[in-house]
């Protein structure tokens, strides 16, 4: 009854409305939503979760048609030419040549005619000569390409028909990253809740600490004025009183040790929380007199609790991704087919001789790419691959192993915990008996203060036990859940 009053007033004189206004009272689940929402891994596994989901749809894409557009200029030195200097100076000399043959063939007939006619022929001849010549020049020019100067381009496109199952594994890889991706989300958010259950706890353990430190202080502050009183009467010695005034020492180093531990407790959370580290908060659970506990028994399916670890999922997902790998390396041996079409230009263009002006065509095509020789590169990497799917393998066994003594460990530590619970709630009633008892009897004058210290002693460890114990279940509680993958 005195504990209990003592306690009362120190909640009005701690936690006046005053105090409470200026204060912002947080719960449990009001700190989770905080800290998800403001924690930085939170928010770097979401980013991650997006990127994958953009990847998986950049993978889809593979599937369809290319289209691309090309185009090019190339400026050269010289020309193509079709005719050799022989034939262009050939070409050239057509006339010449010709009526130079027929002069020294008709030599004898050109000279037994009239001289009148000679030279009218002489005159045709040299026309023709000169007309040939100039037909000939016209043939060397049309044979010219003109290809110092060349311009082309090209719209292009490719239909992928068979890439040895490269595409279909890389999708599938697509789809399992971005699976990881929100597996690992997860977790994350799963250690995000563990870690702001933790630090609320440990807030609310510290600031009962406290509340039983400011009481334990007043106890033995009453006691150290009770025994001063004596001393001044006789009825006490002073050695009594020193070594009072030891333990109410020890009462107010146990105070700023405790009042230490909340403000530090408190910053972790308001980090924790995204607030800044010195808010002024008030916990939900910091004034109740005793923390309620959930004794819920939890059924333990192993399988069902491989479904739910996000961290097993993740290894799954590891073991997975090594397979697709192996196939995706297996496609390098396998043939590869394409269907290709497109329309080209070009300047000059072959369409019709070499015409200044641009023309194109249509095209289509079908390309067959067949791997013949690699010196066994591929081979080697499949084997490769095939060894790092067997490390994910064992990797993913040892996980299941180890989560499965985790759980059955967390389940013994919250039946261990409850128990520890029940003895310290029934150790408190005689540590409470045991000191009202002392104080009774030192009224009296029948027990000495060191007998009443120690009674307080006991009292205020079996308070402290108490609050750890109820902490503890809390904690494990937390552990377990996380173990089994419920941490909601």
């Amino acid at each position: 009854m005195l504990v209990t009053m003592q306690r009362w007033l120190l909640g009005l004189l701690f936690f006046s409305p005053l105090t409470l206004s200026a204060q912002q009272v947080l719960t449990l689940d009001s700190c989770r939503a905080m800290a998800l929402r403001n924690n930085k891994q939170m928010s770097i596994s979401r980013i991650k979760q997006d990127v994958a989901t953009n990847l998986r749809k950049s993978a889809r894409t593979q599937y369809l048609p290319r289209v691309n557009a090309v185009g090019g200029y190339l400026w050269t030195s010289s020309e193509v030419s079709v005719l050799n200097d022989d034939q262009k100076s050939a070409l050239g000399n057509l006339g010449a040549n010709t009526v130079g043959s027929l002069q020294s063939r008709l030599a004898d007939i050109i000279q037994s005619l009239p001289a009148t006619i000679q030279s009218a022929l002489l005159q045709g001849m040299g026309q023709l000569a000169g007309g040939l010549n100039q037909l000939g020049a016209g043939v060397v020019n049309a044979f010219r390409t003109d290809t110092r100067n060349m311009f082309a381009g090209a719209v292009m496109v490719t239909q992928p028909v068979f890439m040895g199952g490269a595409i279909v594994a890389m999708n599938k890889m697509a789809d399992i990253s971005e699976d990881f991706a929100a597996n690992s989300l997860d977790a994350e958010r799963q250690a995000t809740l563990y870690s702001i259950d933790q630090a609320y706890w440990q807030v609310v353990s510290l600031k009962h600490k406290q509340k039983l430190a400011e009481s334990y202080k007043i106890v033995v502050e009453k006691f150290n004025s009770d025994v001063e009183k004596m001393i001044e009467e006789g009825v006490a010695t002073r050695s009594d009183g020193l070594s009072v005034n030891v333990k109410l020492n020890e009462a107010e180093m146990t105070l700023t040790k405790v009042n230490d531990g909340v403000v530090l407790a408190k910053m972790l959370l308001c980090q924790l929380c995204g607030m800044p580290v010195d808010s002024q908060i008030t916990l939900a659970e910091e004034e109740q007199e005793n923390l309620a506990v959930n004794n819920t028994t939890h059924i333990i399916d192993m399988d069902m609790v491989s479904a739910r670890r996000p961290e097993l999922k993740m290894l799954q997902n590891s073991v997975d991704l090594s397979k697709q790998m192996t196939n995706v390396l297996k496609a390098g041996n396998l043939p590869q087919v394409a269907l290709t079409g497109g329309y080209a230009v070009t300047n000059p263009n072959l369409l019709n001789g070499f015409q200044k002006k641009f023309a194109g065509l249509w095209n289509v095509g079908v390309l067959v790419r067949i791997p013949i020789w690699n010196w066994g590169d591929i081979k080697y990497k499949v084997r490769a691959a095939k060894g790092a799917t067997a490390i994910a393998n064992l990797q993913l066994e040892e996980a299941r192993e180890k989560i499965e003594l985790q759980v059955n460990q967390n389940s013994f530590r919250v039946k261990e915990a409850n128990k520890k619970l029940a003895m310290a709630k029934a150790n408190i009633e005689r540590a409470e008996e045991n000191l009202r008892t002392a104080n009774l009897g030192f009224q009296e004058g029948v027990i000495t203060p060191t007998v009443v210290m120690e009674a307080q002693t006991a009292w205020l460890q079996a308070q402290s036990e108490v609050i750890d114990a109820e902490i503890d279940v809390k904690l494990s509680q937390v552990e377990l859940q996380k173990a089994l993958g419920t941490l909601e």
